[in-house]
């Protein structure tokens, strides 16, 4: 009997240290929860569209309580949640900018070149995932196939002649088309910008002719012409700062490819 109590005795005995052990380090090592984080999690719509700039609305929610982001974030919460949120933190409301998304591409087919003729799933994902990054010669442009169009809870997306053209009159800025593009050509921007450039090739200006007729080809006459200092070259693109622009289209104006273009504009 003692060869087989002793042995059980022992493991129950290193059993039950383990036990303490653990259940003082669960109380050394706790993190504790802000419980303002899980509240605001719940006023949140869940979309997890990535429009506030997280990852998700949990996300958000825990910055927020952490102090480290806006309450006024959440385009498709709006005013509403941000009120709410205000209430939790202790805070004065802040007013709800609200945001649009618009499609960075003028590579319709006739502007754009293709490297061969794509027979396949009609969907931007899978294309893109073919060598080369689909059939379109810009890699870094609209493959129109509508990946953007059946996240799109607003019916606010369509395909014209090739690219992915967005009604800015049923946006809600909710940013689901921009988390699905995989070419990350669809940006939430301000309701209130007037004007979009409509390329995000980081190619230099000869390889992009040989692309696309009426892609960036990085020139910096926009950036030079600019009164405000809110456009800049980056990466062969030119790229505006919305917190600067002064909406006064001259950009547009002296662009030599008219890529700069009024939001809304076809």
């Amino acid at each position: 009997m003692k060869e087989i109590l002793l042995p059980a005795l022992a493991m129950g005995g290193v059993g039950l240290v383990l036990g303490i052990l653990l259940a003082v380090a669960s109380k050394i090592f706790a993190v504790e929860k802000d419980e303002r984080a899980e509240e605001i999690a719940q006023i949140l719509p869940g979309a997890n569209c990535g429009s506030c700039g997280f990852a998700g609305c949990s996300a958000y929610a825990s910055a927020i309580s952490a102090g480290t982001a806006k309450i006024n974030e959440c385009s498709p919460g709006g005013q509403n949640a941000a009120d709410r949120i205000a209430e939790i933190m202790g805070v004065s409301g802040e007013a709800v900018e609200e945001k649009r998304a618009a499609v960075l591409c003028k590579g319709t087919i006739e502007n754009a070149a293709e490297k061969y003729e794509y027979i396949g799933v009609q969907d931007c994902v899978a294309a893109s995932r073919l060598q080369g990054g689909g059939a379109k010669a810009c890699s870094y442009g609209c493959l129109g196939y509508g990946s953007c169009i059946k996240v799109c809870s607003n019916n606010a997306i369509k395909i014209e002649n090739g690219i992915a053209v967005i009604d800015m009159e049923k946006c809600g800025g909710c940013g689901e088309c921009a988390a699905v593009c995989p070419k990350k050509l669809i940006k939430i921007i301000p309701k209130s910008a007037k004007y979009v450039v409509k390329c995000q090739s980081c190619d230099k200006g000869a390889q992009m002719k040989e692309k696309c007729s009426v892609g960036c080809i990085g020139c910096k006459i926009c950036e030079k012409n600019c009164p405000a200092d809110a456009i800049k070259v980056e990466n062969n693109h030119a790229v505006i700062d919305y917190g600067k622009c002064i909406s006064c289209g001259l950009c547009a104006e002296k662009c030599p490819k008219k890529i700069i273009e009024l939001i809304g504009a076809n």
